[in-house]
């Protein structure tokens, strides 16, 4: 897989990951104090260094514009049997999502939320792909991902005692009426189609976003949040999660938003 800009490679190396090797190209670095360090840990993590002229980085590169820093390294699905989960655990389930960017999104959401995993059904898009790890912004090396047909999850969150919930505009209950303070799935279906029957008919928790305006659908994405969310304001009020510290912004650096 290609892990492509700084700090793409910078989440990727500070959560383990062993790279095969690191392209980059001082002419396009952005902040140089940083770029020199993170090649050198990469180095360190056993990758092989390549110093690139600006032309033959600039046509290995996926983004428009190019930092300088390209890895390549060995995927990092799992296997439902490697997960290892805390108690109340809140694992996203998605089905054969088709956009990259969609699927990179949640990623980021489930970074941001604290959770558990990301289990992949009916794959329509190669969860490595470039795109994905850039939605994310590296976010998916801090995130258990892993692949599995829609039968095996199924099975699997059945047998570990989790609650599925699925969102459908033909819900009675919103998706703040709902206890998501255990061991909670949240499933996600197609941009085009929504949830098969299948994950449907195994939802314990069926529920509706509201929605007030003339859409009557969110991005899947976009959906993945506010429902992801709810589980942590409830989870918070429960004391399962923590309230990370306020850190107070002085006008100074870049910040993620």
């Amino acid at each position: 897989m290609i892990v492509e800009g700084y700090r793409e490679c910078r989440r990727a190396l500070d959560n383990g990951y062993r790279p095969f090797a690191i392209f980059h190209c001082p002419e396009l670095y952005l902040k140089s104090e940083n770029e020199p360090q993170l090649v050198a840990d990469a180095e360190r993590a056993g990758a092989d260094v390549f110093t690139c002229s600006k032309a033959a980085f600039v046509k290995m590169a996926y983004k428009e514009r190019p930092d300088g820093l390209l890895m390549t390294g060995p995927h990092v699905a799992k296997r439902l049997a490697d997960l290892e989960l805390p108690p109340n655990a809140l694992v996203i389930v998605t089905e054969s999502i088709e956009k990259p960017g969609n699927l990179g999104t949640i990623l980021r959401s489930a970074d941001a939320a604290n959770v558990a995993a990301v289990i992949v059904c009916d794959r329509t898009t190669d969860i490595h792909n470039p795109n994905v790890v850039r939605a994310s912004t590296g976010t998916m090396f801090s995130v258990p991902i892993v692949e599995a047909s829609s039968e095996e999850a199924l099975s699997w969150l059945k047998a570990h005692g989790f609650s599925i919930l699925a969102a459908t505009p033909h819900a009675e209950k919103l998706h703040f009426e709902v206890d998501l303070t255990g061991n909670v799935a949240i499933a996600l279906g197609a941009e085009q189609y929504g949830l098969t029957q299948r994950w449907m008919d195994g939802a314990e928790l069926r529920v509706r976003i509201p929605m007030l305006g003339l859409a009557d659908s969110l991005n899947v994405s976009a959906a993945a949040t506010i429902l992801v969310y709810e589980a942590v304001r409830q989870r918070i009020a429960a004391g399962i999660d923590q309230v990370p510290a306020f850190v107070p912004w002085h006008g100074e650096g870049r910040h993620d938003h």
